[in-house]
């Protein structure tokens, strides 16, 4: 097991965890939020550092939620609700297509 320092960018948070095998840049991971959910994490950047102690280098990731993750769960970076979330209804209001794109992080197509 290798332990990793995954410094979340979401949540602003450090942690230590043990895995398998060190995640690569663009990979995705499930973490458990601090209310206990489980949520998915893109892997931004992933780093080594030489330990205190010695010869020894340590991983570290920088993580971010995936976007839709974000759309679904209706939470904002700072994990409180937005406004137009589910509790409103927003998917039983009729939105133009650019509209929910730009809710739930997706790109828009290019128009020429």
């Amino acid at each position: 097991m290798i332990e990793i320092e995954i410094q979340n960018e979401t949540h602003q948070t450090q942690e230590r965890i043990r895995f398998a095998a060190v995640p690569r840049i663009g990979e995705g991971i499930r973490l458990r939020e601090p209310d206990g959910i489980w949520a998915s994490y893109d892997v931004l950047d992933v780093w080594y550092q030489k330990a205190e102690y010695g010869d020894i280098w340590m991983p570290y990731l920088h993580v971010c939620m995936t976007p839709g993750e974000r759309a679904e769960s209706g939470r904002s970076r700072d994990g409180e609700f937005e406004q137009g979330d589910y509790a409103e209804g927003v998917f039983g209001e009729n939105r133009s297509e650019e509209e929910m794109a730009a809710f739930t992080g997706e790109f828009q197509p290019f128009k020429i």
